[in-house]
């Protein structure tokens, strides 16, 4: 084995890497910074917003929206769950961790379901985008931090880029799974009646596959929820910043907390976007 190899020169692809990250640096960097400073201002202030609101407005309105959707026993749990997290005192950083995942996800959304359309409807694009999407979801999720810091710095901003690579794969995919699982018979009848492309779209073929998009979302929700946890070793703050403390002190009681404020807010957010596509 050891004379196979020095047979065979090493390929440099840490030199590669790092090169390929020094030339974007040098083009790009000024464009990410003047980016990551307006990214920052909007995160930084829906953050804001969330901890100014009361929280019994905001439990208020998850409970009745959890009732609406999902049933009485997720309000109830709902109510029980966002009155414990006030209770161990980890509401702000709950509500950072909460912006920080809306900011992710509704990217993930503006950028995924155009791409999960066009995947859908053009081959070529399929047979690019499926590859570079196994990537991103194979390679493990603290890669994803190493690159993020020269073009966006610390804080919040590479936290949700980080977030949106690792998160978006499920919405691509199965925004082009629920587009091609249109029934034809559908499709060739909406274009026997002349029905332009964007009518096609939005009056038969995404209204079929709501559901199948929605999981998507589902997923992409529950992946940045975990990877904003991950994110916090590059400087965001929230619940993974509590986490992030503990490990560092060995502080297993302030884990276990914020461990529990996240999974109840998984539920939450679980048992919410599971059920609004389904019919009522």
């Amino acid at each position: 084995m050891n004379s196979l190899m020095t047979l065979i020169p090493r390929i440099p692809l840490a030199q590669w890497t790092d090169n390929a990250i020094e030339y974007l640096q040098e083009e790009w960097g000024p464009a990410t910074k003047a980016f990551s400073h307006v990214m920052e201002a909007l995160i930084k202030g829906l953050q804001d917003f969330l901890i100014s609101v009361p929280p019994e407005v905001i439990i208020i309105f998850v409970a009745l929206l959890a009732w609406w959707v999902a049933g009485k026993k997720i309000a109830v749990f709902s109510i029980i769950g966002l009155l414990f997290i006030i209770n161990i005192e980890l509401w702000a950083v709950s509500m950072q961790t909460l912006a920080m995942v809306i900011a992710a996800v509704g990217l993930c959304m503006l950028i995924g379901v155009p791409l999960g359309i066009l995947s859908a409807k053009n081959e070529v694009v399929h047979r690019i985008v499926t590859p570079i999407l196994d990537f991103m979801q194979t390679l493990p999720a603290f890669v994803y931090l190493l690159p993020a810091i020269p073009f966006f710095g610390l804080g919040v901003v590479p936290a949700v880029i980080t977030t949106l690579i690792f998160a978006m794969p499920p919405v691509i995919r199965l925004t082009s799974l629920g587009i091609k699982q249109v029934p034809d018979e559908l499709v060739e009848l909406g274009r026997s009646f002349g029905s332009t492309f964007f009518q096609m779209l939005f009056k038969i073929e995404l209204p079929l596959a709501r559901s199948t998009i929605l999981a998507g979302i589902n997923q992409c929700i529950m992946l940045a929820l975990s990877m904003v946890v991950v994110a916090a070793m590059i400087g965001a703050k929230g619940l993974g910043g509590v986490v992030w403390t503990a490990i560092q002190t060995l502080n297993m009681g302030m884990g276990f907390e914020a461990g529990i404020a996240i999974v109840i807010m998984a539920i939450i957010l679980d048992r919410i976007t599971q059920n609004v596509g389904k019919s009522k």
